[in-house]
């Protein structure tokens, strides 16, 4: 039976605690977001592949940003950052991602960076490693499938709402929307990628027979 009910009651409970800013509902519900996916993908794929071990890198992510504190959400970043280099990992033996995405993304984060470098302090180096992962995974991601480009374009605007708030900038509703955009990433890019692996192909972005991924274009590693 597929565990993506139980990641809805999961999510829905974790939403709930946000929203009313319950601190126990997302203590119970958070730290299972991720591990929930996770075991559904194992089902799925009967394999630990770097999607998998960026799962449990969101897992230690998750429970780290439920505690308050610039060392915790240092942790936090830490952990999120096996994550996108886990994804970026898997994404990149796949398929290569197609250029435009990677100019795109790239170009985003110059451009995010720029705007919240005088908010961030201490914060700003960190950051700006950090968002250089989780850029060059979104546009990974786009050489995946759909599914899981969406995903990956959803992770960057979840981890954007958390820059801005920790930068002192934060929109209505913001908790919110930084957890609904979070967790239907992970969802997409889960199922997409269970999906996307299952079908046993791995074409170039162009379409044809797959060859070693190179390097990025534009890539800074």
């Amino acid at each position: 039976m597929s565990l993506l009910w139980l990641f809805g009651v999961v999510a829905a409970v974790e939403l709930i605690g946000v929203a009313t800013d319950s601190t126990l509902l997302q203590w119970l519900a958070k730290p299972l977001l991720a591990p929930v996916l996770l075991v559904h993908l194992l089902r799925v794929r009967r394999r630990v592949d770097p999607v998998a071990v960026g799962l449990v890198f969101a897992t230690g992510g998750d429970i780290a940003l439920l505690v308050s504190g610039d060392t915790a959400f240092l942790v936090g970043m830490g952990c999120f950052l096996g994550t996108q280099v886990a994804f970026l990992t898997a994404f990149l033996r796949h398929r290569r991602p197609p250029v435009v995405a990677v100019a795109a993304y790239l170009a985003c984060w110059v451009a995010a960076n720029l705007v919240l470098w005088n908010s961030l302090g201490p914060l700003r180096l960190p950051v700006l490693g950090y968002s250089l992962a989780l850029s060059l995974m979104a546009a990974a991601a786009a050489g995946v499938s759909r599914r899981v480009a969406l995903g990956g374009g959803l992770f960057l605007i979840s981890d954007l709402l958390i820059g801005m708030g920790a930068a002192g900038s934060r929109i209505p509703g913001h908790g919110l929307a930084v957890m609904t955009t979070y967790i239907a990433a992970l969802l997409l890019i889960t199922t997409g990628w269970a999906a996307a692996t299952a079908a046993g192909t791995s074409p170039t972005a162009g379409g044809s027979p797959a060859r070693a991924p190179g390097p990025v274009p534009g890539a800074a590693r």
